[in-house]
């Protein structure tokens, strides 16, 4: 495929991308096409090949797309592939013209990494990032500020860093975040309390209205009793277990006439 069609083909995908209502699928439609095309022009270094700044540049806006229409996608594997390939970019093609959206997707990565417990992985890439863009850009400190909360146990402010956010992409990540949370505040809630109203336990889960209250104590297993309003938890000591008594005394029998014997 000639350069001029790939360059048509990037225009058509930016302009569908960047519409009010895009369409997603036709979005992953042009990526295929636009993936193949960049292959078969070496997009990549090639060392039989010198870069070309323009071919580079086109290459790079397309996959700083894909990484976006990824997380539009709810497509955590496919964000991460993106990512990779554009690292090179980012990192070994100083020659290129500076991308605005760089820190914004470096920003959705390390949040990306944060919301799978990656901690390690998190801290390795904010080492890999400019020193004054880490401490000034809003974009890299957000998921900063998130992973000092998380460390602090401020879920709080996790949940109200969504009305913070440095673009809607973000909001994918702190949603499975938020996910997380609940799950671990609900699993606490249980060893507690016997059971809970209803509206403390949207309170404490940072629910806002009762349907979502309601479709998360069905996945937890939690007894509602509309007429009370309150949540029962199901409890470990309810259960019955049966102790083998009878297996148990012989056991102890059998080692207390070896201990005679020893002794």
């Amino acid at each position: 495929m000639a350069i001029s069609e790939v360059k048509r083909l990037a225009q058509a995908l930016s302009q569908e991308y960047n519409s009010a209502n895009p369409d997603l699928a036709k979005c992953g439609q042009f990526l295929s096409q636009l993936k193949i095309a960049l292959i078969e022009l070496s997009y990549l270094t090639h060392e039989e090949r010198p870069n070309n700044i323009e071919e580079l540049t086109l290459a790079r806006d397309v996959l700083e797309i894909g990484a976006q229409w990824s997380v539009r996608t709810k497509d955590i594997p496919s964000f991460e592939r993106y990512m990779a390939q554009l690292q090179t970019y980012y990192n070994d093609h100083s020659a290129l013209p500076a991308s605005p959206l760089k820190y914004n997707l470096i920003g959705l990565n390390l949040l990306c990494l944060l919301s799978q417990n990656r901690i390690s992985d998190f801290h390795t890439a904010l080492e890999t990032i400019d020193p004054e863009q880490l401490h000034n850009n809003p974009a890299i400190q957000h998921p900063i500020k998130l992973e000092q909360s998380l460390m602090e146990g401020s879920y709080n402010r996790v949940w109200s860093s969504r009305s913070e956010v440095p673009s809607k992409e973000y909001l994918f990540f702190i949603d499975i975040l938020m996910d997380t949370i609940r799950n671990e505040i609900a699993s606490c809630s249980e060893k507690a309390y016997t059971s809970l109203p209803l509206s403390d336990a949207g309170t404490l889960l940072f629910f806002t209205n009762m349907e979502d209250i309601l479709n998360f104590a069905k996945e937890r297993n939690w007894k509602v009793n509309p007429v009370e309003q309150k949540a029962y938890f199901h409890s470990d000591a309810d259960e019955k277990i049966n102790i083998p008594a009878d297996q148990i005394i012989k056991q102890t029998m059998f080692y207390a006439r070896d201990m005679d014997r020893i002794v």
